[in-house]
């Protein structure tokens, strides 16, 4: 289990070096059962249109429902594992920052079901996500 006493400075010093790292991305606030997680709109996530890509709003989104999950179980006996992800992109981001928040829907044994909402700075919906997460017991 990833410490729920770390501080969000920890929580975001394991993203050096990752994916994360180069994306921007930066947890905010980490609860049981809730993550929140923003990222840049900038050269780094945009399309070459200029609005926020739609792959750096499920990386986002993945980040998110995986730290929760991390968070929830015992990494000592169990890996998680992203099982399956949808989205629907309803509004472009252009600037500023997007804010994933995801929230656990199913937490059960094997499976964690979250939905991520991903907003930009002024509250506006700009994806919606699902994101399923496999439980998978670590060989002892």
């Amino acid at each position: 289990m990833i410490n729920p006493n770390s501080s969000i400075a920890e929580l975001n010093a394991m993203n050096r070096d990752t994916l994360m790292e180069q994306l921007g991305i930066e947890y905010i606030e980490v609860t049981l059962g809730y993550v929140h997680a923003r990222m840049p709109v900038n050269q780094r996530t945009r399309q070459p249109m200029g609005i926020l890509h739609g792959g750096s709003s499920l990386a986002l989104a993945e980040t998110a429902g995986s730290l929760g999950s991390a968070f929830i179980v015992d990494l000592d006996k169990n890996d998680v594992r992203g099982s399956h992800m949808s989205a629907n992109h309803v509004r472009a981001a252009r600037n500023g920052f997007v804010h994933a928040h995801a929230r656990i829907i199913h937490q059960g044994k094997n499976t964690h079901v979250w939905n991520i909402d991903i907003m930009d700075d002024d509250g506006q919906l700009v994806s919606t996500c699902r994101l399923t997460n496999f439980i998978i017991a670590r060989n002892q």
